[in-house]
């Protein structure tokens, strides 16, 4: 049995006095260690500095995840050369963002896009967020504009347009050659140079047109790629109904082969004009005979060059013409043509048209009492009848209507074309 230490007996004052604690103990010598000390400040700094970065981690991913601000989607253009401060007050601007402009910087560097922002027209999701903005102006998927070259414009007029178009930058230092363009729907970015269309429109001509030479006709009396869009730049001109352009050609080609001229009246316009394309009034008799190289009432064969920029459509007809041995074509009245043969057979469309004129003349004009009725083309002499008719003055005009003639003499039993009557004279 351990014997318990003696009670020391205490004086009631002394028993309220508190006892004396003993001294800590002494640190021992490993505890003061420098690199102890360091150490656990490098701790206490690191963990620190995890919570401080899986605060900031949070709180940036709840930024760069959650949804934008903007309510539909929208095409935003972001300008050449602009700085990641400027891109942030534009993205501020057009309500696709709404953070501070450094926030958005310190997002860029984030996901390492710094040097990755391409400029541009952007479209940008509804809702988009910081993050979406960020990776859509880094893939560089800018919009695409659709520009649509119609068939049949003379090089001169691609030109004019393309000068209107405001998605386009720059200028086109020289008209390209008649026939080197190919129409078509292309898809630019805005900022495009012109230049760089024209060459797009030329490259995919060249490989279009080499691509049909391959599959034409080997009857076709065409010697070469060149010839094939002259022909085709009047297949072109002459009907814009995709069901006739076959056809079309074929009666060109079989003058071709039978030698006889080709009488097509753009040939005549473009002659006059040139590249602007359009004349703008009837074709005068005298410019029927008229000397040109482009006058095919007047040359054998295909004129020098194309009188436009003929349409892939009309390159393959010109390729792979219908196998018909029509001669002869006229306006029919609805937009279209009648094709004929012979020459008898084709007099006899021009007075179908000409009866059905001068009934839609009586139809819709009412003369007054002391006017005469207007007539729907100038008559020929009766021992020189047309090879040519005009379209009914009050018809719809059909899409792509061309200009035409009134040849008035059976020498020239050309194809008849379809548009204002000719201005005698």
């Amino acid at each position: 049995m351990s014997e318990r230490p003696p009670i020391s007996p205490r004086s009631p004052r002394a028993a309220l006095e508190p006892e004396q604690v003993p001294p800590p103990p002494k640190r021992s010598d490993r505890a003061r260690n420098p690199f102890v000390v360091v150490g656990n400040a490098i701790i206490t700094i690191l963990l620190i500095a995890m919570l401080g970065a899986g605060a900031v981690y949070y709180y940036g991913r709840q930024i760069l995840e959650t949804a934008g601000p903007l309510k539909e989607d929208k095409i935003v253009n972001i300008p050449s050369r602009a700085g990641k401060r400027d891109i942030a007050d534009t993205l501020n601007k057009e309500g696709v963002t709404d953070v501070n402009p450094w926030v958005f910087i310190a997002a860029v560097f984030a996901l390492k896009a710094s040097s990755d922002l391409k400029p541009g027209e952007y479209a940008f999701q509804k809702n988009a967020s910081l993050r979406d903005v960020v990776a859509t102006i880094v893939e560089g998927k800018v919009v695409q504009h659709a520009v649509t070259i119609p068939e049949g414009l003379t090089s001169e007029q691609i030109v004019a347009r393309l000068s209107e178009n405001d998605i386009f930058t720059g200028s086109v230092r020289e008209v390209p050659r008649e026939g080197t363009l190919l129409p078509e729907t292309y898809k630019f970015p805005r900022g495009t140079t012109r230049e760089q269309v024209i060459q797009r429109m030329q490259q995919t001509h060249k490989r279009v047109l080499a691509e049909i030479w391959e599959r034409r006709s080997q009857d076709i009396p065409i010697k070469s790629p060149e010839q094939l869009v002259t022909l085709a730049s009047i297949v072109e001109k002459e009907t814009g109904k995709p069901d006739e352009r076959s056809r079309v050609a074929a009666v060109f080609t079989n003058r071709l082969k039978q030698k006889i001229k080709l009488q097509s009246d753009p040939t005549i316009i473009y002659g006059l004009v040139g590249g602007k394309g359009t004349l703008g009034r009837p074709i005068k008799r005298s410019e029927i005979t008229q000397p040109s190289p482009y006058n095919t009432y007047v040359i054998d064969g295909l004129p020098p060059g194309p009188i436009s920029n003929p349409g892939r459509a009309s390159l393959e007809a010109a390729a792979n013409p219908a196998r018909t041995r029509d001669l002869y074509f006229v306006a029919d009245g609805s937009g279209g043509h009648s094709f004929t043969e012979t020459y008898d057979a084709h007099q006899k469309n021009v007075a179908k048209l000409r009866a059905m004129e001068k009934q839609i003349q009586n139809d819709t004009v009412e003369p007054a009492d002391d006017a005469q009725a207007p007539a729907a083309a100038v008559p020929a002499p009766a021992d020189n009848p047309p090879t040519a008719t005009t379209r009914p003055t009050q018809q719809k005009k059909p899409p792509a209507a061309r200009p035409a003639t009134n040849p008035p003499a059976p020498a020239r039993q050309g194809a008849v074309q379809t548009t204002p009557p000719v201005v005698q004279r």
